[in-house]
């Protein structure tokens, strides 16, 4: 038995995709800061520091939005 999808509220849905993009660009932003001032590393941003700044950017945003969707719905409250 299967269940129909429920059409959200497209205020939430449009704060869930709002912080999606803040959190992704945080992360893409913090982790590219780390590669170009970080101590001791090369002060040079090549591709792999950019597709790992991209990749930790999309793990934020999906990070951040898992925990949105979690808060909204109140599940996982286990103690």
């Amino acid at each position: 038995m299967t269940t129909q999808p429920t059409r959200e509220d497209p205020t939430w849905e449009t704060k869930r995709r709002r912080a999606g993009i803040i959190a992704f660009l945080a992360g893409a932003v913090a982790s590219f800061a780390f590669f170009a001032f970080f101590p001791g590393l090369p002060h040079v941003i090549d591709w792999g520091a950019i597709l790992v700044s991209l990749a930790v950017g999309g793990l934020a945003r999906w990070a951040w939005q898992s925990h949105m969707t979690r808060k909204h719905t109140g599940g996982g409250q286990t103690l």
